[in-house]
C-alpha cells in the first residue's frame, strides 16, 4: 500500500538534490497508489522540471514502491 509516509521517506532520499538547484517538492496528498506533489522555488516555470518529475521523483517512487501508479502535479 502506498502511505503518505513511504512517498515522504522517497522524497526525503531525493529532495537534497532538487534542492541544490534551488528548488523543493511539496507532497500534497497520497491516494489510490498516487501522489499528488507541488514544485517549489526554482522548480517552478524551469524547462527541466518535466525531467526532474519523470526522470527522478517518479522513477525513485516506484523503484521504492513497486504498487506506486502515478505522480500528479498540482
Amino acid at each position: 500500500m502506498v502511505t503518505r509516509e513511504r512517498v515522504e521517506s522517497v522524497l526525503h532520499r531525493i529532495r537534497p538534490a532538487i534542492q541544490a538547484d534551488g528548488g523543493d517538492v511539496e507532497l500534497i496528498d497520497v491516494q489510490d497508489n498516487k501522489a499528488r506533489i507541488r514544485l517549489t522555488g526554482n522548480c517552478v516555470g524551469c524547462p527541466s522540471a518535466q525531467i526532474t518529475l519523470h526522470l527522478g521523483i517518479e522513477m525513485a517512487l516506484r523503484e521504492e514502491i513497486p504498487e506506486f501508479d502515478s505522480l500528479v502535479v498540482v
